[in-house]
This record gives structure tokens, C-alpha cells and sequence, in this order.
């Protein structure tokens, strides 16, 4: 579990640092400020809509490769790369083509007309960023793929090597040739193009699972499996897209008839504000996902293997220290949220945006434990091919509470509602999900004990 998850959790952090320290630095430019934030906030979920794409092709022939070797079918687990990589070349060009003929209408969408500023900085940013989506794409999508071939650390390091560019190179465009957005989306790009090249170069020296030309041909059959097993990825990202697509319009919304953010100077800080508790989250998120997803190589094999008591155990020790995580981020929010809004660019806002900003950190996330025990039991059951199960706790929380919530909330409390929408959703998948986790110790338990009575 440590040898694959570790490598995992720090490449999914460095993947996050992306847009996390794109935002750093546009907040701490004075002439581009909450506006060059909101903006950021805008675009943020587009860049998500590719990774639910990247990740559902990954992740998904990862989990089937990682089963074929379970169960000696070599031949199975390198078509099912090479499918892989036609599919996300295909997926990631369409939609880049899709970005840049819908561009305004994609932004008005997600809220990037709250002000005319922030709609200028929206476009700038977003038009430079669809440019590297192929190459995202890509990054993205081999990076499971590298971790099944048994290279964890070369996935964690090519993605640590574009950040690294990025992060040496968004200070430079941004505050020295004074790029603004334009500069923070060609770091970004630049790093991104790096990480892909270094995952093309692996592919072609692939240890176990290196695909020949001719798994390069596609086969309908192993890309549904691998499509399939992907799918949970694959929903829990681009259903998030849709609770962020209505909480930036919410926010928008019912900003516009608030005392203080009805105001035109002030009315993009609650989306530039609940951007960064997102970008918060998703640190929290990546560590908890890249321990999750860091065992999909070892319960594929298991349950391959017919060992279902080792995947248990296994599972057992994957709540228990996603529930770690979720305590230590419970007291950073609810500590230290002026500390947190701090390192993006408070000091040049408004008191109101630190009063906000300091409000939504304790009560978007103060059920924060929760979530993290959600996560981990999505991908959890997706590794162990129970698609179904997976994809519909996972629908639950980010579709039927994450938008229902985020829509009706705010009716009644207004701004707060649209805070209060996450902890609410949050309890009410916990309740779901420990009731799954239940069943599905039983069910390990009793093939266990078949399989301990045939032997």
C-alpha cells in the first residue's frame, strides 16, 4: 500500500498544484487581484471536465490491466493500453475543438459574467489553457498506466517535473514580463507539455504491458471494460463540474441581492473566495484519493487472485487513514482559516473578503472527516469492479445532493445556504456509504471463508 500509494498521492498533489499555485500568484498580483481569482475559479472546473475525461480512460485501464495480470492474460492487459492511448488522442483533440468554438458561452455558463472584469480575465486565461488540453490529457491519463506497469515513482516524478516548470515559470511571466492570465496559463501549458512528453517516453520503454503496433488498433470490446471500470473516475469529476456549475451560479445569483456583494466592486468575492476553499479541498482531496487509487493495482490483483480477505484488510486500513487525514484538515479549516486565506492574496482585499473567506472555510468544510471517507469508498469499490455500486454512491453525493443542495439551500439562507450545501450532502453520503462498506464486508468475509473451506 505505501509503495504504491505514496508515489500516487505525490503525483496527484504536484497534478493539483497546477491551478493551486496559478491562483497563488494571481491573487498576489496587485493589478489582477480577486478579479484575476474569480477568473481562475471560472475556468477551474473546464480543466476538470478534461481530467474526468483523462482519468476515466487512466484509471479504467489501470483497474483492467491490474486484473488481467491477476490473472496471467498479458496479451488482454497490452491492447488495453494501447486502446488507452488512441482514446484519450482522440477524446482530448475533440474536446479542445469543442473549448475553443464555444468559448464565451462555456464561461458565461460557469459564472464568468458575474462583472466585466472577471469575464475579460476568464477569456484570456481559459483560450491559452484549451491549448494545452491535449497534452493534460495525456499526462494525466498514462499516469495510472505507468503506476499498473509497476513504475510509481516514474508517474510521481514526470508529474512533479512539469509542476516544477510551472512553478519556477508562473512567477516569471506574471509578476516580471507582467503576462497577467495569459502568463499564468502558458506556465501552466509549458509544464503540462513536459509531463507528457516524459510519459510518451515511458510508454515506449514500458517494463511489463508495453503495447506493439498492433494493439494500437482498436478493440470495442476491451475499451468498454476499460471504459467501464473507469467510469466511476470518470462521473465523480465531471459531476463535480456540475455542483461547481451551480454553486458559482448560486454564488453569482444571490450575490448580486446581498448587502455587501451586490455591490459591483465586491461582487466577485464570493466565487474568487469559494474558489480557493475548493482549491483547499482538493489538496485534501489528492491525498485521499492518491491513497486510494494507490491501491487499485494490489486489490485487482487480490480479487484476480481470489485473496478477498487481504483486500479487506486492506480496505479496513484505507478508512482508517483517510479518516487521519479528514481530522488534521478538520483543524486546519476551523483553526487556522485566516492563515489559509492569507497565502492567497488577502492582504490586498477588502475586510470583506477575509470575513467571507473565513466563514466559508469553517462551514464548507466542516464536515470534512466525511467527505474523505467517501472518496476512499468510490474508488475503493471501483478497484475492486464493482462499478455499479461505486457509480451511483458517487452520482448520490456530487449530482442528487451536490447540485439539489447548492439549488435549493440558498433559497432560504441565501450566500450561507450555498456554504451549508456541502456538509449537508456530505452527511447524508457518509450514511450511505458506511452501509455499503458493511455489505461489502460481509460479502469478502463469506468468499473468504468459501475459498478457506475448498482449500
Amino acid at each position: 500500500m505505501g509503495k504504491y500509494a505514496v508515489p500516487c498521492i505525490i503525483s496527484l498533489l504536484v497534478g493539483a498544484l497546477y491551478n493551486i499555485v496559478d491562483q497563488i500568484f494571481i491573487a498576489n498580483a496587485s493589478y489582477l487581484g480577486s478579479y484575476g481569482n474569480a477568473a481562475n475559479t471560472v475556468v477551474f472546473p473546464l480543466t476538470v471536465v478534461a481530467l474526468a475525461i483523462a482519468v476515466m480512460i487512466g484509471d479504467g485501464c489501470c483497474a483492467f490491466v491490474s486484473l488481467c495480470l491477476g490473472k496471467g492474460e498479458m496479451l488482454h492487459a497490452k491492447k488495453s493500453v494501447g486502446n488507452a492511448i488512441i482514446m484519450i488522442i482522440a477524446g482530448s483533440f475533440l474536446l479542445t475543438v469543442v473549448y475553443l468554438v464555444f468559448q464565451t458561452q462555456i464561461i458565461a455558463m460557469f459564472g464568468g459574467t458575474v462583472n466585466e472584469e472577471t469575464f475579460f480575465y476568464s477569456k484570456e486565461y481559459f483560450f491559452y489553457i484549451s491549448l494545452g488540453i491535449p497534452f493534460y490529457m495525456f499526462g494525466q491519463s498514462m499516469n495510472p498506466v505507468i503506476r499498473a506497469d509497476g513504475s510509481p515513482k516514474f508517474a510521481m516524478a514526470s508529474t512533479l517535473t512539469g509542476a516544477a516548470f510551472n512553478i519556477i515559470l508562473d512567477p516569471v511571466f506574471i509578476f516580471v514580463f507582467k503576462w497577467g492570465m495569459k502568463g499564468a496559463a502558458i506556465a501552466t501549458v509549458i509544464g503540462q507539455i513536459i509531463t507528457a512528453v516524459l510519459a510518451v517516453w515511458y510508454i515506449l520503454h514500458m517494463r511489463t504491458i508495453r503495447p506493439l503496433f498492433n494493439d494500437l488498433k482498436i478493440d470495442r470490446q476491451i475499451c468498454g471494460k476499460t471504459l467501464l471500470l473507469g467510469i466511476t473516475s470518470f462521473l465523480s469529476q465531471i459531476s463535480l463540474v456540475a455542483a461547481m456549475a451551480a454553486i458559482n451560479n448560486m454564488l453569482r445569483k444571490y450575490g448580486a441581492i446581498d448587502e455587501i456583494f451586490g455591490q459591483p466592486q465586491y461582487a466577485q468575492i464570493p466565487m474568487a473566495v469559494v474558489g480557493i476553499v475548493m482549491k483547499f479541498f482538493q489538496i485534501v482531496i489528492s491525498i485521499v484519493v492518491g491513497m486510494a487509487a494507490g491501491c487499485i493495482p494490489i486489490v485487482g490483483y487480490n480479487i484476480g487472485a481470489g485473496h478477498t480477505l487481504r483486500v479487506k484488510e486492506l480496505f479496513t486500513k484505507l478508512l482508517i487513514a483517510e479518516a487521519l487525514v479528514g481530522a488534521a484538515s478538520f483543524v486546519l479549516v476551523e483553526v487556522f482559516p485566516k492563515q489559509l486565506i492569507s497565502i492567497f492574496g488577502a492582504a490586498n482585499e477588502s475586510r470583506y473578503y477575509t470575513e467571507f473567506a473565513i466563514k466559508a472555510f469553517r462551514i464548507y468544510l466542516c464536515m470534512i472527516i466525511m467527505a474523505c471517507i467517501n472518496k476512499a469508498c468510490f474508488i475503493f469499490l471501483q478497484a475492486m469492479g464493482k462499478a455499479v455500486a461505486s457509480t451511483v454512491l458517487s452520482m448520490l453525493r456530487e449530482v442528487v445532493f451536490g447540485v439539489g443542495f447548492a439549488v435549493l439551500l440558498p433559497v432560504f439562507w441565501g450566500l450561507d445556504g450555498v456554504l451549508f450545501s456541502m456538509p449537508v450532502s456530505d452527511i447524508l453520503t457518509f450514511i450511505a456509504a458506511v452501509l455499503l462498506i458493511f455489505h461489502t464486508y460481509n460479502e469478502l468475509n463469506r468468499k473468504g471463508e468459501k475459498l478457506n473451506g475448498l482449500t
